[in-house]
């Protein structure tokens, strides 16, 4: 295969992998979406692996 033809099926497959997204996802809900950048606000995340206690040995 050529680059442009490598190129091309990749930009393809990202493409249509997009389109496959937008087309299933329900619109986002802005007033549930957590805050971008909560620095002080006092707010502790929940879900992230990152903010889990560390573990006990």
């Amino acid at each position: 295969m050529t680059r442009r033809v490598t190129m091309l099926a990749v930009a393809s497959l990202i493409g249509g992998l997009i389109v496959f997204d937008l087309s299933v996802s329900a619109q986002p809900n802005p007033f549930r979406a957590p805050p971008l950048l909560a620095l002080g606000s006092g707010q502790a995340a929940g879900v992230a692996h990152c903010a889990a206690p560390a573990p006990t040995r």
